[in-house]
């Protein structure tokens, strides 16, 4: 404790604005640089195909055919999600609701994915 209060004591108003300026160019930088663009639509792939694009200007439900059954995707302006899928885990389902530029929900025993495309995504791939 008295280390700490010993270099506190050399601090001058001027290095304690700086720090506060610096703390505050930290993080505005964060939140505008590591944000996902606005996306503007929604990719549905099948079986590995593209099975439909919509837009996410107006609500929407896409039904999608696959090995298992439906799955049943809604849009609402702005975001989208998966609804009900026939798979056992329903991980996509969990996801809720997909907002960010490149965000995807995978519906892997029915082989459905869901994307979010347009607008600066939040990473420039991912890996499995």
């Amino acid at each position: 404790m008295r280390r700490w209060l010993e270099w506190v004591a050399l601090l001058r108003p001027g290095d304690a604005l700086t720090l506060v300026l610096a703390l505050g160019v930290c993080a505005l930088s964060a939140a505008m640089l590591w944000r996902g663009g606005a996306p503007d639509k929604v990719v549905v792939r099948a079986g590995g195909q593209v099975f439909a694009e919509a837009g996410l200007s107006r609500a929407q439900v896409i039904e999608v055919p696959g090995p298992l059954g439906i799955t049943r995707i809604e849009i609402e302006p702005g975001r989208a999600r998966v609804a009900s899928d026939p798979g056992p885990r329903q991980y996509c389902v969990r996801q809720g609701w997909l907002t960010r530029s490149g965000a995807v929900a995978i519906c892997a025993p029915n082989e459905v994915s869901l994307t979010l495309a347009g607008g600066a995504s939040d990473y420039d791939s991912l890996n499995y």
